[in-house]
């Protein structure tokens, strides 16, 4: 019975490999589950049937055709840019596929605020909620019943209450210490509530490997709030192991709020929602504006969005190239890019955080040093607190902030969203930022890695090879 049995988890393990080489996005993927399937089924095949698995892309592609039919379809949306000549054409539309790869077009005539840290983001944040005159939209990683949590909640309920429409989306895995008795008291009081089910019954479950990252708060369809500060007092600097919390986000105004919504509502229809009624005629900030793309990018894509579009911007960079990661976990090709973008003069600079979450990316950070550094790279490590903002600077005009980190996760994994700004002002403003952020770092050398002991060199390898899991 015993013989009949393993060689019916061989069997399944075979067929599972054979699965996992047809499907796998990348070589490296592929191999890892072959070999694991094959050696060692018993364990390997639990793991594949829940972090294996890439049905997501057939069910998000299903919410998408829902959406394309429904009366509030985002091409109206499109159109109507395009009537209003909120469709910007410069030389970034020209020379590079972003408007291909989003799907959604680079709009002229918007304003964006940086926001430096959790007290600035919720502030901003809480203000524009108390402002909302017909509804808000809320959608968050993680959310937690703590002191912030509870700020956000009493806001939402009051605007229920006024009569003002409220729908929050969250991701289960993420909030998975969330009581239930919070979204209970949020339902009683009016707000639509859904999440994205990646442990419960429904279309995504078992889907554990595939998170929506995504942070995005909405309101009234002009303004908008993305970036990398979920809902908690960790990001306030209220966790004594992690000490300092140091975040970036980003509120914006003008037709580009348009494109954040279009992609909350592809996740809410996901969660099994209905689309809102929302407002889908756009119009220009209120005192000028400038280009700014909203890059929604998941493994529902038909291509790796979030690699091409950071892999573009990597090589059209002449100057300067900054970038800001909390987990820097990079496949070949991004150390290919970077070391290209240095050999070819441009200020190449990695920010990475000293103190970290998580231990094998902290570790694994270590193994790119050596060949960035050979190339002209320089990596930093801050040690002002915990550094989680997710922030690129091109050149002298154009940056990006967001929710992906630089990690085959972001890449590959998970639902992100990412703001492009084509403007001069907020690049320098963004540079005055990263300035300071710099300023409180160390710089990091192969020669240090080097003096540390054998364990830990050959722990950095180790780590290394669970890089894309990570």
């Amino acid at each position: 019975m015993m013989g009949w049995l393993a060689a019916l988890v061989e069997l399944l393990g075979l067929l599972a490999a054979v699965k996992a080489v047809m499907e796998a996005r990348t070589a490296q993927g592929a191999a890892a589950w072959a070999v694991a399937l094959v050696a060692f089924p018993l364990v390997a095949l639990p793991l594949f049937l829940v972090f294996g698995q890439s049905r997501v892309r057939d069910d998000v592609q299903a919410r998408r055709r829902l959406l394309a039919a429904s009366p509030s379809r985002t091409s109206r949306a499109h159109a109507a840019m395009a009537r209003r000549e909120l469709v910007a054409h410069t030389r970034y539309t020209e020379d590079l596929p972003f408007e291909r790869l989003a799907k959604l077009p680079f709009t002229d005539g918007n304003r964006a605020t940086l926001l430096i840290d959790g007290e600035a983001t919720f502030g901003s944040i809480f203000a524009g909620i108390e402002t909302a005159a017909q509804y808000v939209l809320v959608q968050y990683y993680i959310l937690r019943d703590d002191g912030v949590g509870r700020a956000l909640a009493a806001r939402l309920l009051e605007r229920a209450a006024a009569g003002v429409r409220v729908h929050l989306l969250i991701d289960e895995l993420g909030s998975i210490g969330l009581p239930r008795a919070y979204l209970d008291r949020l339902r009683a009081g009016g707000v639509a509530v859904q999440a994205i089910h990646a442990l419960g019954p429904g279309v995504n479950r078992l889907r554990l490997n595939f998170r929506n990252h995504r942070k995005v708060v909405v309101v009234d369809g002009v303004r908008a709030w993305v970036g990398g500060l979920n809902v908690g007092d960790e990001y306030l600097g209220r966790d004594p192991r992690l000490g300092r919390w140091r975040d970036t986000h980003l509120r914006v105004e003008g037709p580009v709020v348009q494109c954040v919504q279009a992609a909350f509502v592809e996740d809410w229809l996901w969660a099994g929602g209905r689309v809102p009624p929302l407002r889908w005629w756009p119009g220009r900030a209120p005192a000028g504006g400038y280009p700014v793309l909203c890059l929604p990018s998941g493994p529902a894509d038909e291509l790796e969005t979030c690699t091409l579009f950071f892999i573009a911007a990597i090589h059209h960079a002449r100057r300067r190239l900054w970038i800001a990661s909390p987990y820097f976990v990079p496949d070949e090709q991004f150390v290919t890019a970077l070391q290209l973008a240095a050999l070819r003069g441009v200020d190449v600079r990695v920010l990475i955080p000293q103190r970290s979450d998580n231990a094998l990316v902290n570790l694994s950070a270590w193994s790119y040093v050596e060949a960035l550094e050979h190339a002209g790279v320089a990596m930093y490590r801050y040690e002002g607190g915990f550094m989680h903002q997710k922030v690129t600077l091109i050149d002298d005009d154009w940056c990006t902030v967001g929710t992906a980190n630089f990690d085959n996760r972001s890449f590959r994994l998970n639902f992100e969203i990412t703001m492009a700004v084509i403007d001069r002002a907020l690049a320098q403003q963004v540079r005055t930022m990263l300035d300071h952020d710099f300023a409180q770092s160390s710089r990091m050398h192969a020669a240090d890695l080097q003096a540390r002991s054998f364990a830990f060199r050959f722990a950095v390898r180790v780590a290394r090879l669970s890089a894309p899991v990570q």
